[in-house]
């Protein structure tokens, strides 16, 4: 599949999701806060229920939560924990500790001084991803929302000008 096949496909995809434009960016909001913390295997079910909550794109939410993946785990989490540092003082603990991790069970075993670290700076991020996603993401979806409209509008005009005349 081509690049602009698979481009054209997404943004079908995309234009024709169902709901409102705010309603898909709260499910994009609360999909991007949720893939911040690092709750691996319960991101998507966490992303869902907060779209319950705020009433928003269920499946938005879900697909949101992979900000954090496989391959972005370890440097999303790195950088969550020195926001974390920053905004608490906590020079003293190390994110190495993480390393080792492989499991909620076992994350949860860490200090209570390591956890607040991680979740402060998790919290933080997320909300600003959230902010940033809501806004941006309405904005996006009601301009290509706009724009399809308008050329579905000038492809009948121009059928309709060539069928009557």
């Amino acid at each position: 599949m081509t690049f602009r096949r698979r481009w054209r496909y997404y943004y079908f995809r995309l234009v024709r999701l169902r709901g409102t434009p705010e309603a898909i960016a709260r499910g994009l909001a609360v999909g991007a806060f949720a893939g911040m913390f690092p709750v691996m295997g319960f991101q998507i079910i966490f992303g869902v229920l907060l779209a319950i909550l705020v009433r928003g794109n269920k499946i938005v939410a879900a697909a949101a939560t992979w900000i954090s993946n496989p391959l972005t785990y370890f440097p999303l989490f790195a950088f969550n924990f020195q926001i974390g540092q920053w905004l608490l003082r906590t020079d003293h603990l190390s994110f190495a500790q993480l390393e080792n991790i492989r499991d909620l069970r076992q994350l949860l075993h860490l200090s209570g001084g390591f956890l607040a670290t991680l979740f402060g700076g998790c919290l933080l991020m997320g909300t600003l991803a959230a902010v940033l996603s809501y806004v941006g993401g309405r904005w996006i979806i009601a301009r290509l929302r706009r724009r399809h409209k308008k050329r579905r509008r000038q492809r009948r005009l121009k059928r309709s000008e060539k069928a009557g005349g």
